[in-house]
């Protein structure tokens, strides 16, 4: 399935509308991304435009979706916001014979994070938070981190996000503390490595 066609599909299930429109920038920062850090631009691509495909599925046919899918059973304790990303990798295994699964891994977590992100999930995760319309608290920042160390980038965005949970008093999911924690600890270890280098 090349660009195209995969948008073709998208916009039959968001229409033209915001939510579309948002896919088309993030699908454009993760090219930008993609280049600036040597990730696959084709699987980038498939990921950024079926990131949200399910986004606007009224939340009784995500849930049935989700349990259908036998994802995570912890995900229907959270918030639904939480529920499109997993159920648009099922759809797009499903519909539109998606077998790479890194892509399908990158599209089932770019909400929540995970431990031991691969490259292709950090960008898609990054893409979608720093999208040229994204505007509130830290946007700035994670942005400037984005031109120099992905890492530092996803982690600052996991640290927003807890941060703005925190204050409204919701409930976190556990893969989103394991991917903070998890970009924490390596970040700590090359840390090490270089004071151990220079030393």
């Amino acid at each position: 399935m090349n660009r195209e066609q995969a948008l073709e599909f998208l916009q039959r299930s968001l229409g033209t509308g915001p939510r579309y429109q948002h896919s088309v920038r993030v699908l454009e920062t993760a090219i930008i991304l993609a280049h600036k850090y040597g990730e696959d631009v084709t699987k980038v691509e498939l990921a950024a435009i079926f990131h949200d495909y399910a986004k606007l599925m009224p939340i009784h046919e995500l849930k049935k979706l989700l349990l259908k899918a036998k994802e995570d059973s912890r995900l229907v304790e959270y918030h639904s916001e939480l529920w499109h990303g997993p159920v648009a990798a099922y759809l797009a295994h499903r519909e539109f014979a998606v077998e790479d699964k890194d892509v399908l891994n990158a599209i089932r977590y770019h909400t929540t994070g995970r431990a031991n992100m691969s490259r292709l999930e950090k960008i898609i995760f990054l893409a979608d938070y720093i999208e040229p319309q994204r505007d509130f608290p830290g946007i700035i920042e994670t942005r400037e981190l984005a031109e120099v160390n992905l890492d530092e980038a996803v982690l600052k965005a996991l640290s927003n996000t807890i941060a703005f949970l925190l204050t409204k008093r919701s409930a976190i999911y556990p893969d989103t503390f394991a991917a903070y924690n998890d970009l924490i600890r390596n970040t700590k270890r090359l840390d090490n490595q270089e004071k151990d280098r220079k030393s």
